[in-house]
């Protein structure tokens, strides 16, 4: 199996639309196998839902995702883990334990205001994302 995640300085960004890089990890087991970064090239919803299917990832982790990048992922049959915060390392080991905090029902609605929520760490700064 293998489990992307979304990051930025060894943590899982906040923002799935505009991350710049995703942790690769393979699965095999019950054990993390192998794990790579992957930088991105370009952004957007649906060119990241792209991008994870040519690297035949299985499931994300990720922070906030809105409804469209959900519907995308979903119609190429990635299961999403959202919510999650912290090291990207810490969030596969607790994925793999079977004890990884997300919360499926956070999501980043940027299209209301007139920033990218790219240029902040996490959206958090905002009410835009909850």
């Amino acid at each position: 199996m293998r489990v992307a995640v979304t990051y930025k300085g060894g943590e899982v960004f906040q923002h799935f639309g505009h991350t710049t890089h995703f942790k690769l990890y393979d699965i095999e087991d019950g054990q993390v196998v192998g794990a790579h970064l992957v930088p991105v090239n370009g952004g957007g919803h649906s060119a990241l839902a792209g991008f994870l299917s040519m690297f035949k990832v299985d499931e994300l982790i990720c922070g906030g995702m809105g409804q469209g990048a959900r519907d995308a992922l979903a119609e190429i049959g990635i299961k999403v883990y959202a919510g999650v915060s912290g090291k990207t390392d810490d969030a596969i080991a607790a994925l793999v334990a079977g004890t990884l905090d997300y919360d499926n029902d956070k999501v980043c609605e940027d299209h209301d205001h007139d920033h990218s929520c790219g240029e902040h760490d996490c959206c958090g700064e905002h009410d835009s994302c909850h």
